[in-house]
């Protein structure tokens, strides 16, 4: 009787054992941000500009606003932002007195605007942008005069668009208003990672000067993800999620571990029971 209570002892603690094992491993191999409250319990300047460059091929809408309603007819294609009915300059004036057009950045990253003609926009950001135009519409370009005294430029990148594909709840391409995205949001819009997939090396493929490149990053570790050039995403980039060695099963490694566990502990236990049979 001792013998069998030694034995039964021996398989609740390997079973014991076998848990708290994985649960360790799990928090390690799946808690994002490890050791970001130790880090930040004091505020940190944010290093990183959030300001999106415009690229070839994005789709900018360029809205002018004037009191003049005459003054902005070459600028108004009938797309029209705003549905107030102020008299002022912000998103709710009227329909009648804004106009934006919407101009596609061909390959050499240059648009076709009224009036000015070919601009050079790709790599500047969209508020730059802005105040390019509307310098030039209240100051002239050098070859004429001021065009619109009050004028009140705005530049929207209307294609923002980021793909997430790999081990995730909902794959796929989502566009995004605003020009402030991090990875985690991304992520997060995208239902978050399964528990199959590897939290250590989520890829961000991105298009830079004519170059393709890739930016790794550990969702497990802070500074990863902080200090990476990728944590604000840009247009058209892609964020890839690796599944792990263990996708057959679901649940992460540490799962399968624990499903091993559960399977050796299962054997051993119907060892025992054979033995204690025998033994009556």
């Amino acid at each position: 009787m001792k013998r069998q209570t030694h034995l039964l002892s021996v398989v609740l603690c390997t079973l014991l054992a076998a848990v708290v094992m994985t649960g360790c491993m799990s928090d390690k191999e799946i808690v994002y941000l490890q050791g970001a409250d130790q880090v930040y319990a004091m505020p940190r300047e944010i290093q990183q500009a959030f300001d999106l460059k415009i690229q070839p091929d994005d789709q900018l809408a360029i809205s002018v606003a004037s009191k003049d309603r005459e003054l902005i007819e070459p600028f108004n294609n009938n797309t029209l932002i705003g549905g107030g009915n102020t008299t002022g300059y912000g998103s709710n004036t009227a329909n009648v007195q804004s106009g934006v057009s919407y101009f596609r950045v061909d390959r050499q990253g240059e648009i076709q605007f009224p009036i000015f003609g070919t601009l050079k926009v790709a790599g500047m950001s969209t508020r730059e942008l802005s105040e390019h135009i509307q310098k030039l519409l209240r100051e002239g370009d050098g070859q004429q005069g001021s065009y619109i005294r009050d004028a009140v430029v705005n530049t929207k990148i209307m294609s923002f668009k980021v793909t997430i594909l790999g081990d995730v709840r909902t794959p796929g391409t989502q566009t995004f208003t605003g020009e402030r995205l991090t990875v985690l949001e991304a992520i997060g819009r995208a239902g978050d990672l399964n528990s199959s997939a590897k939290r250590d090396h989520v890829q961000v493929v991105r298009e830079e000067d004519g170059k393709r490149v890739v930016y790794d990053i550990d969702l497990r570790d802070q500074a990863s993800i902080f200090e990476s050039k990728a944590y604000y995403l840009q247009q058209n980039d892609v964020v890839y999620v690796k599944p792990n060695k263990s996708v057959r099963v679901k649940g992460s490694t540490s799962y399968t571990l624990l499903s091993v566990s559960a399977t050796l502990v299962s054997m051993v236990v119907s060892i025992v029971s054979l033995i204690i049979a025998i033994n009556r």
